[in-house]
């Protein structure tokens, strides 16, 4: 359901851009986001935005001012603009989506494949 692409090798300093389609269209769930998980490392949230007219977007601290998240409404895709990237952003990307019951309130989570990301210094 979701198809993550993008990624690759890079050098310090560089720009990377992923992108992670989702079938059925991304109107279909609350938010989409992104996760990495580096090398024994637990997986953590990087960025993520709210499918609604506000498009509340959040960041980790350790990527504020770098990356960027967005949606591209006719392409049913998120994207994840990664610039001025660090060895330390190297791990396996993963894109997300999540949906809320309207009649239980329950929370559901999507995930798509992971991709590697690798900055070398």
């Amino acid at each position: 359901q979701l198809q993550a692409s993008g990624g690759g090798l890079v050098l310090s300093g560089g720009s990377v851009r992923l992108s992670c389609a989702a079938s059925g269209g991304i109107h279909n769930f609350d938010a989409l986001g992104w996760y990495r998980q580096g090398p024994e490392k637990q997986r953590e949230l990087v960025a993520s935005i709210t499918i609604d007219n506000v498009g509340s977007t959040t960041y980790a601290n350790s990527v504020k001012g770098r990356f960027t998240i967005s949606v591209d409404n006719t392409k049913n895709t998120v994207n994840l603009q990664m610039n001025s990237l660090k060895p330390e952003d190297t791990a396996v990307y993963y894109c997300s989506a999540e949906s809320t019951s309207r009649f239980t309130g329950s929370k559901y989570y999507y995930w798509g494949q992971g991709t590697l990301v690798t900055v070398s210094s």
